[in-house]
């Protein structure tokens, strides 16, 4: 028993349940994984303050496995904050439910050995009707990917408090009416943003070089956060309210009541504890009901994760889980919770979308695939990367603000400065880019699988041909919100593309496209075509093609044609006949001219260069006459001995 300013407090051994300071009714349970041959104390500061106020050593003949485990009566949770030395170490707890001391986000003054401090998430948060995840098929996402202080940090971004959750909760109406139901956040938990010179006895410094963005010798800014953290906390600086546990919470609570999930993403540098990420990524699906994670970490133990009872209604994005064998056959749970994230959507659609040759084959088996057991996340640009206009507006990277002489970042993005580098004044240009992120969005949105959008692309927001810029908390990394006005035209199509596939169910299915006529209606659900109807051409120098959808593979009683050209000429594509009292008509298109309000009655339709033209085949008769379902003269793509036309499977280059 010892005495202290506040009272009497009391440590005894217990049993260990979990990592981390618990709450209770009777005291707080302290847990703290050690070497048996290190002594271990835990240190009690007054909150807010560096002093030490009591120091209580863990009792040594009480372990389980290495983790040592008391529980202190007496002690308020509110009046102090903790941390423990392990032999001559003071140390944060790594799993600390809140940690204090990084109150200021790229603070890179001098720290004391008691200036980063664990505190306590003990008050209760009333989560009303929001108990179980929204649990949105990756079908049905629209996905956004964003950083919580670069997207409203911003004088423009019309937000009370920038660059905080609370900021992000402000910009809800924003994103629904954009039709984004999913937010990806870079890591939003606990992490020192200053990357410190490595001590002399560890070897060379673990850090790039200075760059401007610090002015201390051997350290540099960390923005984006892919680094080991304390796993269990949301991120301080990221409050408004300094109530990092409460407003995160009410966050997500607001997110839902709008129908938009919260996906975090997680760094786990080898090497892994799996029994640690398993704990975190559990804690922050019970205590702050997040939908999914995407996880950068190594892949074996990311497979690991999806046979957690806990997780297996959470959503868990990775580089590629072979879901297959982890279910053998048999998923326990309808929903699919796992999901592929890696740029093979990305490199092929920059390449095409660029006028690269032999191409269109892979592109049209990414549109199409769709895995059973998996998700896969579709994405153009990402945080690593340009951005959507940067890569319309520059050939090569542009770091040298990284300080690091141009050798970062990736040494080719597969883009084009559509004729010049950089900003420009040349309306040609100008009109040419405003066209190629039409381009480059419709590719996305209008395959199967889920549309990551970068947060900012929708308004061209820029990095002025920076790759990689995790050093930078300023101006090229905050998303420029004085583009809505003149970006206007570009955000009002990317709304409508989105509401355009929410609308259309085939445009994304639950399962994968066959290419065969299942219904044996006299259509497949999806098909092919070039200069001539039903027949592919995917030779070597083509760039254009035409791929059809049959809603009736989805309950819809309509035709979708996309018509793709990424040639820089105009490129013919057949039309196929449609069904008698059926016509096409041009509901989109990412060109300059504006949409052909005629029924378009032709065998085929002209396609400008660098163009995507969107057709719906939709009923034209008069109310009461029959719609009947023939094909015409055109030949259908059929499963049945005899058929004339090849099956669409072997026209299609996988």
């Amino acid at each position: 028993m010892t005495a202290t300013r506040k009272g009497q407090l009391t440590a005894s051994p217990c049993r260990f349940c979990r990592p981390g300071a618990w709450v209770e009714q009777d005291g707080i349970t302290f847990s703290a994984a050690v070497p048996s041959e290190e002594n271990v104390n835990l240190i009690l500061y007054p909150r807010g303050k560096e002093e030490i106020a009591q120091e209580i050593p863990f009792p040594r003949q009480h372990y389980t496995g290495i983790v040592r485990t008391m529980k202190v009566e007496g002690i308020s949770p509110g009046e102090y904050e903790y941390n423990f030395r392990i032999g001559d170490r003071v140390t944060v707890d790594p799993a600390a439910h809140v940690v204090r001391g990084r109150d200021v986000f790229g603070d890179a003054g001098p720290r004391g050995e008691h200036q980063v401090r664990g505190g306590f998430a003990s008050e209760d948060f009333d989560w009303g009707e929001d108990q179980v995840p929204l649990a949105i098929p990756y079908e049905d996402v629209i996905a956004y990917h964003l950083h919580v202080r670069g997207f409203t940090k911003q004088k423009n971004s019309r937000v009370r408090h920038k660059g905080t959750f609370l900021g992000l909760q402000e910009k809800i109406p924003y994103l629904k009416e954009l039709g984004i139901n999913q937010v990806i956040l870079m890591p939003a938990y606990e992490f020192d943003e200053i990357m410190r010179p490595a001590a002399p006895e560890d070897g060379p410094a673990g850090t790039p070089p200075l760059s401007s963005a610090l002015q201390a010798p051997g350290e540099k800014l960390n923005f984006w956060g892919y680094t080991k953290g304390h796993y269990f906390a949301p991120k301080y600086s990221y409050s408004a309210t300094k109530d990092p546990v409460r407003e995160f919470k009410t966050m997500v609570r607001a997110f839902h009541e709008n129908g938009i999930e919260v996906v975090m993403e997680f760094a786990f540098p080898d090497p892994v504890n799996a029994g640690m990420v398993n704990e975190c990524l559990a804690w922050w699906v019970q205590e702050y009901h997040v939908d999914g994670f995407s996880l950068f970490m190594n892949q074996e133990t990311a497979n690991t994760l999806a046979g957690n009872p806990i997780l297996m209604r959470t959503k868990l994005i990775s580089g590629y889980f072979p879901a297959d064998s982890i279910y053998q056959g048999k998923r326990e749970h309808a929903m699919r919770s796992l999901a592929e994230r890696n740029d093979c959507f990305l490199t092929t659609a920059r390449k095409l979308l660029k006028g690269d040759e032999n191409q269109l084959g892979d592109f049209v088996a990414r549109v199409r695939y769709n895995p059973e057991n998996a998700g896969v996340m579709n994405y153009i640009t990402g945080h690593d990367g340009f951005t959507m206009m940067d890569l319309v507006s520059y050939d090569k990277k542009h770091n040298e603000a990284n300080g690091e002489q141009g050798r970062d970042g990736a040494a080719c993005d597969y883009s084009w400065n559509c004729g010049a580098e950089g900003p420009t004044r040349k309306r040609s240009v100008l009109k040419l880019r405003q066209r190629q992120m039409k381009n480059a969005f419709a590719m996305m949105l209008l395959a199967q699988g889920t549309p990551v959008l970068l947060a900012g692309d929708e308004i061209g927001n820029s990095q002025q041909g920076n790759n990689n810029p995790y050093c930078h908390d300023s101006e090229l990394t905050w998303v420029d919100w004085s583009r809505e006005k003149t970006a206007q035209d570009l955000t009002d199509f990317v709304r409508r593309l989105i509401a355009f596939r929410k609308e259309h169910r085939i445009l994304h299915r639950e399962k994968a496209l066959t290419g065969g006529d299942s219904l044996s209606c006299g259509y497949p659900d999806f098909s092919c075509h070039g200069s001539r109807a039903w027949y592919g051409d995917f030779d070597y120098q083509n760039r254009h093609v035409g791929l059809m959808y049959n809603g009736s593979y989805a309950g819809e009683d309509t035709f979708i044609y996309v018509a793709y050209n990424f040639h820089w000429e105009s490129r013919s594509l057949a039309l196929p006949k449609l069904p008698e009292g059926m016509d096409w008509r041009e509901e989109i298109n990412t060109g300059d001219e504006s949409c052909c309000q005629e029924p378009i009655r032709e065998k085929e339709i002209e396609v400008p260069g660098r163009c995507i033209r969107i057709l719906v085949g939709k009923k034209t008769l008069p109310e009461g006459k029959t719609n009947g379902r023939k094909n015409g003269n055109t030949p259908a793509v059929k499963e049945k001995a005899g058929s004339e036309a090849p099956k669409q499977e072997d026209r299609i280059k996988e």
